[in-house]
């Protein structure tokens, strides 16, 4: 996400926190580079223009060309002016009334439906009772579709009768949410490749039937600035309240995102950052205004790692290994319990500097992790419980029948054992080393 924006930026920051004093011409000079940077990410050109024009005004000034640090009061001006330009502060959905009403709109293939099924899982998380409305009768298995991420998510689900209008359905659908206590009803509507008459017209209906408080578009981030004439559309002819943007984990450049708020005048609610039902995220400006700056994003990993991480499983982890009793179904649970973190090109991006490690060095990074992780767990899993207790009485034979029951090389049986291993000592020496720090101070 952003990477070539990230490094173009971080780039410019170098050159400007080398000079000692800074002059008009330094600053024009360092600007025009911001502004290819934000091109060249898929901004809006007219959004990248003004916001150079802004940054432009505010960096001319007096106190920042006297500065003591002038290249860093740059660096907090574009800072500035990027969570203005992302919408200053998060927007939550419209939560006034019962049941709150969502409407999803977006184009075939924006993630529509399956963003409709991560914010079912999400409020379910949350303790409230959600239904969905499968609004979408035209494209193919878009019904069934529905019904197994509703299933997933284990929520109410409500499917059209036969010849049933679209209008008619929500209405239904609306009554029966009410009659049932429903906290949230969610409208998955139907998609075009592009947006026409007897779609604005359909979702004109629903919207006027079920006369929901969020109307929502999903916009596929990797589309560019395609995504800004989307939403402007849709903007015009329904009347957003909020926007969604999904696949930002593949899209290097980034620029959707800081176009379609400035250019609509809609907050972005939500980002979709994975495959995962999990990979949904609320999104803060100010938070991926210092991602974008390579400054990481502490905030958000600390709630990841709340949210993923069973914090029972890994006190008792943590109470074995203080007593030397580390076994490998240890090792095995915290294996899974980072693998819930999602993947560590991700959570890489939320560590300052994070964002400057280049684009080659992630992908082999993402490579390496999964199939270790894959790897380790099926490994793992191929023992007895007695193997995985006492890691001491597997010898050859053992470790050739579990590298056979693991899809393995004996290799990668044995490589496993010695990180195990090592990072057994590793706990020995950490604990040596507190006990004399502790007598030292005594």
């Amino acid at each position: 996400m952003f990477d070539k924006l990230s490094s173009s930026l971080q780039k410019v920051f170098k050159n400007l926190r080398g000079y000692g004093k800074l002059s008009e011409s330094n600053i024009q000079d360092a600007l025009r580079e911001v502004r290819m940077a934000l091109l060249e990410a898929d901004v809006h050109f007219q959004v990248a223009k003004d916001f150079v024009a802004r940054v432009k005004e505010k960096c001319l000034g007096k106190e920042v060309l006297e500065s003591i640090t002038p290249g860093q009061q740059v660096i907090k001006i574009v800072n500035d002016e990027l969570v203005a330009l992302l919408g200053s502060n998060r927007k939550d959905f419209d939560l006034s009334g019962r049941p709150v009403g969502i409407m999803m709109l977006g184009l075939h293939g924006s993630g529509k439906t399956t963003s409709t099924g991560k914010l079912a899982r999400r409020w379910k998380k949350d303790g409230k009772h959600v239904v969905l409305a499968a609004c979408d009768i035209r494209r193919p298995a878009a019904v069934d579709q529905l019904r197994i991420l509703a299933g997933q998510a284990g929520v109410d689900f409500v499917a059209p009768e036969p010849n049933e209008s679209v209008p008619a359905l929500g209405k239904r659908a609306l009554s029966w949410a009410s009659h049932i206590g429903a906290d949230f009803i969610i409208y998955d509507t139907g998609g075009r490749f592009q947006l026409d008459t007897e779609l604005v017209g359909e979702l004109k209906e629903l919207r006027d039937a079920a006369r929901p408080r969020n109307v929502v578009l999903v916009l596929d981030a990797a589309i560019g600035q395609e995504s800004v004439h989307v939403a402007e559309t849709f903007h015009k002819e329904v009347g957003l309240t909020g926007l969604i943007l999904t696949k930002l984990d593949g899209d290097a450049r980034g620029g959707a995102a800081l176009s379609v708020q400035s250019v609509t005048g809609c907050p972005i609610l939500m980002t979709g950052v994975g495959e995962r039902q999990e990979d949904f995220e609320p999104f803060y400006p100010e938070r991926m205004a210092s991602r974008i700056l390579g400054m990481g994003d502490i905030v958000s990993l600390v709630e990841k790692a709340q949210q993923s991480i069973d914090i029972e499983e890994m006190a008792r982890v943590e109470e074995r290994l203080k007593k030397d009793t580390l076994d490998l179904e240890d090792f095995l649970i915290q294996l899974q319990q980072m693998k819930k973190l999602g993947p560590l090109e991700n959570l890489l991006e939320m560590l300052p500097g994070g964002a400057n490690v280049p684009a080659h060095a992630k992908a082999q990074l993402a490579g390496a992790s999964g199939d270790t992780f894959k790897k380790s767990e099926a490994i793992i899993q191929s023992m007895t419980p007695r193997e995985r207790r006492r890691p001491d009485i597997i010898d050859a034979s053992r470790r050739r029948r579990i590298a056979q029951g693991s899809g393995t090389a004996v290799s990668d049986v044995n490589e496993l054992l010695k990180n195990f291993e090592r990072a057994k000592k590793m706990t020995q020496q950490l604990k040596k080393a507190q006990k004399r720090l502790l007598r030292f101070g005594k």
